[in-house]
């Protein structure tokens, strides 16, 4: 079982992305440090602490549920995609354990996910 994250153009020979939950949890955490906070201690992760405490381009991917939740919007890959790409690359210059390279290629399997996202101007859609 797992999560497919992909535009939401009806096009299934479109990229996607997925992952496990855990790998999931586990891509999300990483960016949740790399933003400077910690994922769990966020509301809706086990932590208490609101979101409106921390400032990320990245909050729609981070504040989205697993299962369910709505499609993110055109606008929100935008405001995602910059910053994303600037963080796979400083996981590129950071290291090279077999974690963060799979991270790295996650990262930039999303960022070109979100770019077809907002060329198509079609939301990208969690499965």
């Amino acid at each position: 079982m797992g999560l497919v994250l992909f535009p939401g153009d009806g096009d299934t020979s479109s990229p996607d992305v997925s992952w496990s939950y855990s790998g999931f949890a586990a891509f999300r955490r990483r960016l949740a440090e790399t933003e400077g906070f910690i994922l769990s201690e966020m509301w809706g992760f086990g932590g208490k602490r609101p979101w409106s405490e921390v400032s990320t381009a990245l909050e729609p991917l981070l504040d989205h549920p697993d299962v369910g939740g709505d499609d993110l919007s055109p606008a929100e890959c935008a405001s995602m995609l910059v910053r994303l790409e600037a963080i796979a690359d400083q996981w590129a210059r950071e290291g090279s354990g077999h974690r963060l390279q799979q991270h790295i290629e996650d990262a930039r399997q999303l960022a070109g996910v979100l770019r077809l996202c907002i060329e198509k101007h079609v939301p990208l859609a969690f499965l």
